[in-house]
């Protein structure tokens, strides 16, 4: 078993782009993409074993537990091949989730090649599909790996075979490794320097530099991570974005060894980064083209803003807390140009704000940073799509929540957003799948068997529908072994109206929501029951209804808490109790007219636990 020999580290010297090596590691989440990125740079001397640590360009807390990279990163390392040259190989990680998939695109295209990382006992899965169509799609030249060939179930030989298949590669060729005993790494360099080609670029052209992830520095402002396809970056160029159309001078040009190492110059085919002291990532997004203010050329194509996707509420379980998670939602954004929030105020929660996300992940991410980074204590609210009104006089309109639905007399169509779906499953599990998605309002495509035992379920999806718990009843039904990915697709009409909750004829703003007319009733019907158990009794009987417009679909009633008022009378005529009675009927009758119904906010949370 050959073990890991490091390199002497290589002082960095000027490369020719003949000896320039571009490439990026893609994955399914777990397969071992971070663990072959540290033995890489460990094997190359790039960092010291003092240094290093597991997961080494992972640099988040939540990315090392959950095993995902969240936040793309780039590394340069130097690597003197067998034929005696010394290579530029400059590594870009991309991010590991679904979520993520426009971030790993950009990356893709700042390289000529990827290793495609199979883990040898899982197997293809679903992401790794993914990702791989995109590489191509790239034109990358794909290097394939088996990882975790160390562990007691591997199955090597099989998972090569259907790699080979997969790729129309010959199984013998597969490179076979174990990342985290260091077994196989020098072949993969050699197989990076000798397959990847190098980059092609012109350093007198005009300049052209793709960006393809940021983050912002107090001290630096905005730094972004290129990759100069033409042209050269010095601290004399006057920057300008093409997209955003933000205008800068460089505060600071240099690589990432792994820790940011000013250089002073950037030229045709390199990798590295810009300090551009702009104050928000939103003016240097990802994707967008740095160019030459003095010598402006055009952009280079494949730009699109990053669009949320799912919206949720976040409030303050202490009100007071409200400006310190204003402050905290400020500096995420600073690093996340994908987040957007505003202002929202409640009846049941208070002061708040929508946040929009790119997928239930990144809402997920952003509510352990805020918990972890900035110790808030928060409610996020259950998550909604953005669906569009198209009105009778022919506008359209964004509705993100159900407060900003127009009146249904002037509503012509509503339209949900669809996405296409992809489930990679063991062919026992295919009919529980079907049964799952169709209940869902899913509607099968295509079925492919890409073996004996691995099928390929293609479906559209609202995303209303998936953005619940789809995923983990997925797993659920499948015992684990299915793995899902999904993009959007489009906004197609739908038959949506908004259900209002209504308390003693109050309605509830926090509480409305727009679903599908075929579920208002069952979810109505849920969430009457649902509040009903929530709230506390009161002196007068509360009726708990659901309403489409003026139409009441479901009630429940919250019972009085009486009082008995025949105690004192204990004896007499019965007309002198039913005296007392009616006396108290009254009483009951203008409490209720007058009388408004506190709801706690434990009665809230109830609500958001409508799916489960």
């Amino acid at each position: 078993m050959t073990q890991l020999f490091a390199q002497e580290a290589v002082s960095p010297a000027p490369q020719s782009l003949a000896r320039i090596r571009n490439f990026c590691i893609i994955a399914h989440v777990d397969h071992g993409k971070s663990t072959l990125a540290d033995r890489l740079l460990e094997f190359t001397g790039t960092v010291s074993k003092r240094e290093m640590q597991e997961q080494l360009l992972d640099s988040m807390d939540i990315e090392r537990e959950k095993g995902v990279t969240i936040k793309a990163s780039a590394v340069r390392m130097y690597y003197t091949a067998d034929d005696g040259h010394t290579y530029e190989i400059n590594l870009i990680d991309t991010p590991g989730h679904v979520d993520f998939t426009y971030e790993v695109s950009r990356a893709l295209n700042a390289c000529e090649g990827a290793i495609l990382v199979v883990d040898a006992s899982q197997g293809i899965e679903a992401q790794t599909l993914a990702n791989l169509y995109l590489a191509l799609e790239a034109n990358l030249h794909i290097i394939p790996v088996l990882n975790k060939i160390d562990l007691p179930h591997a199955r090597p030989d099989e998972v090569a075979r259907d790699v080979g298949n997969l790729l129309g590669d010959d199984p013998a060729s597969i490179l076979r490794i174990s990342a985290k005993e260091g077994i196989g790494i020098k072949e993969v360099l050699e197989r990076v320097v000798r397959e990847v080609p190098p980059p092609k670029g012109d350093p007198e052209a005009p300049l052209q530099a793709l960006i393809f992830d940021s983050h912002y520095d107090a001290y630096k402002g905005v730094i972004a991570y290129v990759r100069v396809v033409n042209g050269r970056l010095t601290p004399k160029t006057k920057l300008r974005m093409a997209a955003t159309g933000a205008s800068a001078e460089p505060i600071e040009i240099g690589i990432f060894s792994p820790r940011m190492t000013p250089t002073g110059e950037l030229s045709a085919g390199e990798v590295g980064y810009v300090a551009t002291g702009l104050k928000s990532v939103r003016e240097c997004r990802v994707g967008d083209t740095m160019l030459d203010a003095a010598r402006p050329t055009e952009p280079l194509q494949g730009y699109k803003p990053a669009k949320p996707m799912v919206f949720a509420s976040i409030f303050p379980t202490d009100t007071e807390d409200y400006p310190l998670l204003r402050d905290a939602l400020e500096k995420l954004q600073l690093n996340d140009a994908a987040l957007v929030f505003e202002p929202e105020t409640s009846t049941a929660l208070g002061f708040g704000f929508r946040v929009g996300f790119l997928g239930l992940f990144h809402m997920e991410i952003v509510q352990e940073r805020l918990e972890r980074e900035y110790n808030l204590d928060v409610v996020v609210t259950a998550p909604s799509v953005e669906y569009e009104a198209v009105l009778t006089n022919g506008s359209v309109v964004r509705v993100a929540r159900p407060a900003d639905m127009p009146d249904p007399s002037r509503v012509a169509e509503m339209r949900e957003p669809w996405m296409k779906i992809e489930i990679y499953t063991p062919k026992e599990y295919i009919g529980p799948i079907m049964d799952l998605v169709t209940k869902r309002r899913g509607v099968s495509e295509t079925m492919e068997y890409l073996d004996a035992n691995r099928v390929l379920l293609k479906y559209s999806m609202p995303l209303a529908e998936m953005i619940v718990d789809f995923y983990d009843r997925l797993k659920s039904v499948t015992k684990g072994y299915a793995s899902l990915d999904y993009h959007f697709d489009s906004y197609r009409p739908g038959n949506l109206v908004k259900v209002d909750i209504l308390v003693n004829g109050e309605p509830i703003d926090s509480m409305s929501m727009i679903t599908h007319r075929e579920d208002a009733h069952r979810r109505g019907a849920a969430l009457c029951k649902k509040m009903k158990d929530a709230i506390p009794r009161q002196l007068f009987e509360v009726p708990i209804q659901a309403a489409i417009g003026g139409k009441i679909i479901a009630r429940e009633t919250k019972p009085a808490l009486r009082k008995d008022v025949l105690a004192k009378c204990y004896g007499g005529d019965i007309t002198r109790k039913r005296k007392l009675l009616e006396k108290q009927k009254e009483g009951k009758k203008r409490m209720k007219m007058v009388g408004s119904v506190e709801i706690p906010q434990e009665a809230f949370m109830a609500m958001l636990k409508l799916e489960e």
